[in-house]
């Protein structure tokens, strides 16, 4: 924290501009010493000025450089950027020059960890900054930027603060049983107010799963044996020629993934080898992989000939996906109808060729999750398994205390998962925080960041 970092902040690469981020009590003044226009020690803050970047007498490049006084910066920290002429090279030299005159490279993600770890964002709003950089539809980015604007964090601090002023009145209690004023804590008391905190939990829970399809999408794989038109689907879905497709038996011998969005949700589609039995060792490892993707997938369409009778394989698959989330979608209308199926099954028709059932396929998904009745306005949730887990613990502690009052606990013991809870909706949001977390948070985020 009293080093000086600094990091491209730009992609790498020909464009435009690039920017050279530095931030800590020596940026204005290594920038300084390589700018030739004026004396930014003694340019106001939040100001933009025009010179030369030099090496020596040697002007590098023509450059506007922002200088940004703490404490109103992203880190609370002296910040300086470098506006540069785009291109590697030139980018590049900047960078090297500012760190032979004092400042050290930044890790990946240091400026955010700084501005967490100076009091300007909570641990739920640096993730959201993180969130907003990979952001690839509507929904997430208006996802991360409800996390970024603090309303979230709000939420948790105002269900912290609940909980805090129970652990206070009863510590009252405890210590100065003879204060009048104070609210006396009993059993039904304590039973009220748990019970509200309890649904605070369970509503932030409820809406997690909503959370985390938004920013992690759907996972949907088609599956099915060789040749039903598993790789026709995925073309047709994503409108382009993404997977081979020939009449031959077994084509798809590794797994191929592509990404569409449905109501602003990604889709992550998963196309997977034919399964089958086969003595060929190249494509008996992608039925082995298509095996495994049906269990972790999220969504599994079992893709099934309608020209052609049910063979044992595809009972056996039939079979397997009724465990899991399903629709079945019998290709090749357009031919004969052979197949025979239950009418119980969640079966939805068409072809590839003139596109039939498509559209039914897209809306079936629709409804299954619920993706229509997002709410737009108010996209407050968790969002990962850090934060899900964090709550559900907390939320395990309240239940506890509930279960407790009905065996009449002691209220001073029923203190002890009071504080649990406050410490784990703590760690949520960054007030307390063991740094070896912190340091694995902040090494996903890209470098300049």
């Amino acid at each position: 924290m009293e080093d000086t970092i600094a990091a491209i902040s730009t992609s790498l690469g020909v464009g435009a501009i690039s920017i050279i981020r530095l931030s800590g009590k020596e940026a204005i003044n290594i920038v300084n010493s390589i700018f030739n226009q004026k004396d930014l020690t003694k340019v106001k803050t939040h100001t933009i000025n025009y010179g030369f970047i030099i090496d020596n007498e040697e002007e590098i490049d023509e450059v506007l450089v922002s200088v940004m006084r703490k404490p109103k910066t992203f880190t609370m920290e002296d910040i300086v950027e470098i506006n540069c002429h785009g291109g590697i090279a030139t980018t590049t030299k900047i960078l090297e020059l500012v760190i032979d005159h004092g400042a050290r490279l930044a890790e990946p993600g240091e400026f955010t960890k700084r501005a967490f770890l100076n009091g300007r964002i909570s641990l739920l709003e640096a993730e959201s900054v993180s969130d907003l950089i990979e952001s690839v539809s509507e929904k997430q980015r208006k996802l991360a930027i409800n996390g970024l604007n603090g309303r979230l964090t709000n939420v948790i601090k105002k269900i912290r603060d609940k909980i805090l002023d129970l652990i206070a009145n009863i510590e009252v209690n405890i210590d100065y049983p003879e204060y009048e004023d104070a609210i006396e804590v009993t059993h039904n008391y304590l039973k009220e107010k748990v019970n509200k905190i309890k649904k605070d939990l369970e509503l932030l829970l409820s809406n997690a799963s909503v959370g985390k399809i938004i920013k992690s999408g759907i996972d949907v794989a088609l599956i099915g044996r060789p040749n039903v038109g598993k790789s026709s689907i995925l073309n047709a879905l994503l409108n382009e020629d993404k997977a081979i497709v020939t009449d031959i038996s077994g084509t798809t011998r590794d797994i191929i993934e592509a990404k569409m969005v449905l109501n602003g949700i990604t889709i992550n589609l998963i196309d997977t080898a034919g399964i089958r039995e086969t003595s060929d060792i190249v494509e008996k490892i992608g039925v082995d992989k298509s095996k495994q993707i049906i269990n972790s997938a999220d969504l599994i369409i079992l893709v099934l000939n309608n020209n052609e009778e049910l063979t044992e394989e595809d009972k056996e698959l039939i079979n397997e996906v009724q465990e899991k989330t399903n629709i079945i979608f019998v290709n090749k209308n357009d031919l004969k109808t052979k197949i025979k199926l239950d009418n119980k099954l969640n079966v939805i028709k068409g072809n590839t060729k003139e596109l039939n059932g498509l559209e039914d396929l897209k809306q079936k998904i629709i409804e299954m999750y619920n993706l229509d009745k997002i709410n737009e306005k108010d996209l407050t949730y968790l969002s990962n398994v850090r934060q899900i887990t964090l709550v559900k613990g907390a939320l395990e502690s309240i239940t506890k205390i509930l279960k407790d009052i009905e065996k009449n606990i002691p209220i001073d013991m029923l203190e002890i998962n009071l504080r649990d809870a406050f410490d784990k909706l703590g760690i949520l949001i960054g007030e307390t925080y063991e740094y070896e977390l912190i340091d694995k948070l902040f090494k996903n985020f890209c470098l300049g960041k």
